[in-house]
């Protein structure tokens, strides 16, 4: 998922908000997650997380589930994002 951060005017501002939302995620989903691009831009953001389920249909809304709940923070815009079942 690819967020873009309104409130961040510095990579410090930045990582607290990721950081933030990482958190969040974890203590509600049980899913792994974590910032996997864009490291170095203030502004922008790439977001990955996993769910492993032997049952696909679990696994999609799981994972429709922390789309919501991200997209939902004020803080951020989502512009993108890519589900892929494996």
């Amino acid at each position: 998922m690819e967020v873009f951060i309104f409130e961040s005017n510095s990579l410090k501002e930045k990582r607290k908000v990721i950081k933030s939302i990482i958190g969040r995620v974890q203590a509600r989903f049980n899913v792994s997650i974590g910032e996997i691009d864009f490291h170095d831009n203030w502004k922008r953001a790439v977001i990955g997380f996993a769910c492993v389920s032997n049952n696909s249909k679990h696994a999609n809304e799981v994972l429709d589930n922390v789309i919501n709940f991200i997209n939902e923070d004020s803080r951020i815009e989502m512009i993108n994002e890519k589900i892929e079942i494996m």
